[in-house]
């Protein structure tokens, strides 16, 4: 983030490179919203933007308490964003529980728009605040603009007829974004559009919240503590058609264009966990595409559901979070025994058991490699930014089904419900996906024939004449395919279903570093938290270092030449939040390296700032 490059203009705005603003506030009072509005018009407007929404794991937590508290980060820009931000430019603190547990991220001399009708005794006490910090000195620091938010909104409709006053009140967060607005220089149609059409069927909630909008953008310009707009120009973008998107989104999109592009019908057996349900919500939006959405009543009905869809011929998924992988477990050995294309989407979130639902994490990888019994391997892709979200399962679900196996594709809470620009692409700027699937029988056949080059098996669709067969859970003779229990046999399919993964490495692109191809350290990544190392190692390079950075999208198998771009470097770093899981992969793959790690297990992104220190310290110690 680049705030202190600044320059006036001659409108009186100040121009800013990019901005990070955070809105806070209960669980109720629209926080997530008022955040997805100031991004999409920030959108429309053409900057560059990164978003993390966070939330309470609760429905509706106790009012007023710390862990209550509903935010939504955006950063955006002028200039490429790779990330959130760390420290905020900008804090939208709607009560004292959402200043109290944001204030550390707020840059020194920047400011605090509070609304100062929540600082009460009882919401101070739920807070923990033994004195008011507003009068205290907590906030000597910062530019602290106090606005009576809830009696300003209440003032600005009380010739508005028809509203109950918990309407009124609700309609606050209107006030604040109107604020931003004004401070920011952004256009309030986008805005005003939306109302009218959410509310379609209550007018009167949309002319609420567009007075209330309208008076906070109007009382913004005329305080004083605000002396002057800034602007943010638009972003330098490569031409094309964007919209703003998030992974989750991106990922049940992938599965559209996988399927048209195979030219299967898309089916998708799932059962709700957050925060992977908004898949299938997206999903179930386009039955026009011959999308068919099963919510089942419970994980194991899901993944079997969409095994016999697989079975059946379609293009097969599940969706999940850590625990429901868990319960999936034994049916994703079936389909890798039965050697059916299946691809199973584990969004990633704090563990273990039920953990921080909410909150992101990078700890199912070794879940993922191991998490079944006996010997099943099965390929895993990672995505690595909300848009990445979208190729990647488009390509898991292309390696399924031309590797007939199962594909684990992980995602995690921060890419999953973060958003950013996304250029939107055609269908014919996506690669082939060359199917198994058989239509003619002959003599010799069996359902276990298979290719030499890849090992993937025939994929014959029941009710095709001639070929009527059984799949099940049971080893199967090599050649026939029938139920078999020789040892030797075993051994000889174990090792072929091994190898049939391995060999995928033949068909994934190999690994790349950007920035330096050989130098100091290599960063190493995979998953989301590329923006974050992204972001450090550019920084580094900047100042001089020869840092570069590779990232995994390709788990299991690994890029055929992982180890000729590690040997490039002299030290090795990997970051992940979990506790080492990839760095444990990689150390029994590539012994003759020695790998450093950097871990995090918060709930919570990489800082672009720690990470500078950390990769710093490691460069001077060699």
């Amino acid at each position: 983030m680049i705030t202190d490059k600044t320059k006036m203009v001659s409108n009186s705005k100040e121009e800013l490179n990019a901005v990070v603003i955070r809105f806070v506030g209960d669980s109720g009072d629209g926080m997530q919203l008022t955040g997805t509005q100031f991004t999409d018009t920030s959108a429309m407007f053409g900057n560059d933007i990164a978003t993390f929404p966070n939330y309470p794991a609760e429905i509706r937590a106790p009012q007023g308490s710390l862990y209550g508290v509903s935010g939504f980060q955006v950063h955006i820009g002028s200039i490429e964003i790779s990330t959130p931000g760390d420290d905020l430019d900008l804090l939208v603190a709607m009560n004292p529980a959402g200043l109290k547990t944001n204030l550390s991220a707020v840059k020194p001399g920047h400011t605090i728009i509070v609304d100062i009708d929540s600082f009460n005794r009882k919401n101070l006490q739920k807070a923990e605040y033994e004195s008011n910090p507003l009068e205290d000195g907590t906030l000597d620091n910062y530019r602290v603009i106090e606005v009576t938010m809830t009696s300003l909104t209440k003032e600005s409709l009380k010739e508005l007829e028809g509203l109950d006053n918990k309407s009124i009140v609700r309609s606050k967060n209107m006030f604040a974004l109107g604020m931003v607005y004004w401070m920011y220089d952004r256009d309030m149609d986008y805005t005003l559009d939306f109302f009218n059409k959410k509310f379609k069927y209550k007018p009167l909630i949309a002319r609420a919240n567009a007075k209330v909008l309208k008076a906070g953008y109007f009382y913004a310009e005329t305080l004083e503590l605000i002396p002057n707009a800034y602007n943010i120009a638009p972003s330098t973008m490569p031409k094309g058609t964007y919209r703003i998107i998030n992974g989750n989104t991106a990922t049940a999109w992938g599965f559209l264009a996988a399927a048209e592009k195979s030219g299967l019908d898309l089916f998708l057996g799932s059962y709700p966990i957050t925060p992977a349900t908004d898949i299938l919500h997206e999903l179930v939006k386009h039955k026009h595409f011959g999308v068919k959405a099963f919510q089942a009543e419970d994980e194991i009905a899901g993944v079997t559901s969409a095994i016999g869809a697989s079975f059946a011929g379609d293009l097969a998924i599940t969706t999940t979070s850590g625990p429901g992988l868990a319960l999936k477990g034994e049916a994703v050995g079936l389909a890798m025994m039965t050697e059916l294309p299946l691809v199973i989407v584990n969004v990633q979130r704090g563990g273990p058991s039920t953990g921080l639902p909410t909150k992101t994490e990078q700890s199912d990888l070794l879940q993922a490699m191991f998490g079944r019994n006996g010997e099943s391997p099965v390929i895993i892709l990672a995505a690595s930014t909300p848009s990445n979200c979208f190729d990647l399962a488009f390509e898991a679900s292309r390696l399924a089904l031309e590797h007939m196996t199962p594909v684990i594709l992980l995602t995690d809470g921060y890419i999953a419900n973060g958003s950013e620009p996304w250029k939107i692409k055609s269908i014919d700027e996506m690669s082939d996906i060359n199917l198994r699937i058989i239509n003619s029988s002959s003599d010799s056949w069996h359902p276990y024939d298979r290719d030499n080059d890849s090992l993937a098996r025939n994929w014959a669709i029941p009710g095709t004449p001639g070929l009527e067969h059984r799949l099940g859970g049971l080893e199967k003779d090599f050649t026939t395919g029938n139920i078999s229990y020789m040892p030797e046999n075993h051994e000889e399919m174990t090792n072929i279903r091994a190898e049939k993964v391995r060999l995928v490495e033949n068909n994934i692109p190999d690994l790349k570093a950007e920035f330096s191809t050989k130098g100091d350290l290599l960063v190493v990544g995979w998953g989301g938290t590329y923006g974050s190392l992204h972001s450090a190692v550019q920084k580094l390079n900047f100042a001089g270092l020869k840092v570069g950075h590779t990232h995994f999208n390709y788990i299991n198998p690994l890029p055929k030449n992982t180890a000729e771009v590690f040997s490039k470097f002299k030290k090795i770093v990997v970051c992940e939040l979990n506790s080492g899981q990839f760095a444990f992969v990689l150390k029994g793959k590539f012994g003759q390296f020695d790998f450093l790690q950097i871990n995090k297990v918060m709930g919570l992104p990489f800082s672009v700032t720690d990470l500078v220190e950390k990769f710093k310290n490691i460069i001077k110690e060699a």
